[in-house]
């Protein structure tokens, strides 16, 4: 993927598998709020929302989470526990590099801090014990959308 410093909706919608009436129910709905909002034209239409290329990789999560089933509530108590608890952005607890990581293990979240305290997301106040070696989680990354071939069809 060619990094750019904005994207357009349709960009993001074919870069996450989102379209972008979903885009915009989010960014309404304050689920996810673009980089750039848009706003009215002179000539009275309004322009395109526009995204950062984090903004991108959270709405990548956000909608391979969304496909595995999890809901718009609980998609919003994530990015908030990110936010008022462990105060990081979604885009930083992907992968290893970050101050948290996030690990899924069927349906349940978890995160782990840079000092190994790891975290159930459904209740953060407090870390757990992890006890074993193989534990059935993993951690969460970003898969782009693989595309589709599109098919044409011939009159004949």
């Amino acid at each position: 993927m060619k990094l750019k410093k904005h994207y357009t909706s349709r960009e993001v919608a074919g870069l996450t598998g989102l379209t972008a009436r979903q885009l915009q129910w989010w960014d309404t709905r304050r689920l996810f709020r673009p980089a750039v909002a848009p706003h009215r034209t002179e000539a009275g239409g309004f322009t395109e929302r526009r995204y950062t290329p984090y903004d991108v990789l959270e709405l990548q999560v956000l909608a391979d989470l969304r496909r595995r089933g999890f809901s718009i509530p609980r998609l919003r108590r994530l990015l908030a526990t990110l936010r008022d608890v462990f105060s990081v952005r979604l885009y930083e607890a992907i992968g290893d590099d970050g101050p948290m990581t996030l690990f899924i293990g069927g349906d349940q979240l978890y995160l782990r801090s840079r000092d190994g305290q790891f975290f159930n997301l459904d209740r953060p106040d407090q870390p757990l014990l992890m006890v074993g070696e193989q534990l059935p989680i993993r951690p969460l990354t970003v898969r782009e959308r693989k595309r589709r071939p599109r098919t044409v069809v011939r009159k004949s």
